[in-house]
């Protein structure tokens, strides 16, 4: 028997390795460590699981119980999925693929994610897409044409327009910004 935890801010591959490592030095034996959750192979006692809340509270990580609080981080991680994963991913209807993901009417998903955050699902989305943007443009390897198309913006002036409008800054000038700064270390 399998039963899954789920952990609060887990949404990288660094964070992944740091939770194994915890796993691991706990003797607690885990199958699948996605974003956000565990699987737990066996049973583990209330000491293996109050040690290893705290050992994730030391690195920023937080062990989850509430079930709603649990949905928003899915939530979250499926829209980190969609934006940063898989390329073709972002082409699809959003709504459509989170509810397909996480099994529920997006209705539903969407209103109990704006009650928790205090912003839309879809206002998420954008400031995900956009920090997806700026490492694209510090990474320097795509134009803005490139961009916008990979990241299923309908034109580059959609995405210039989206990204003044989160950041204040033009993509252009954002990556002048950074690239200014970047010259600046090398003469240090």
């Amino acid at each position: 028997m399998s039963l899954k935890i789920f952990i609060k801010y887990m949404v990288s591959l660094r964070c992944k390795i740091i939770v194994k490592a915890e796993l691991d030095r706990l003797e607690i034996k885990y199958g699948n460590v996605e974003l956000g959750e565990v699987e737990i192979k066996e049973p583990i006692t209330k000491e293996q699981n109050k040690v290893l809340k705290a050992s994730l509270i030391k690195v920023g990580l937080e062990l989850m119980d509430d079930k709603k609080a649990i949905l928003i981080e899915k939530i979250k991680n499926t829209i980190i999925e969609l934006v940063y994963k898989d390329n073709d991913l972002i082409k699809t209807k959003k709504s459509e693929y989170i509810s397909h993901k996480l099994n529920y009417d997006y209705t539903y998903l969407a209103n109990i994610f704006s009650e928790a955050t205090g912003t839309t699902i879809e206002h998420y989305i954008i400031n995900h897409k956009i920090e997806r943007v700026k490492e694209l443009l510090i990474y320097d390897e795509l134009s803005l044409t490139q961009i916008s198309y990979l990241l299923n913006y309908s034109s580059v002036a959609h995405l210039s327009a989206q990204f003044k409008k989160i950041t204040g800054l033009t993509p252009t000038f954002f990556k002048t910004i950074k690239e200014k700064k970047r010259k600046e270390l090398q003469y240090l």
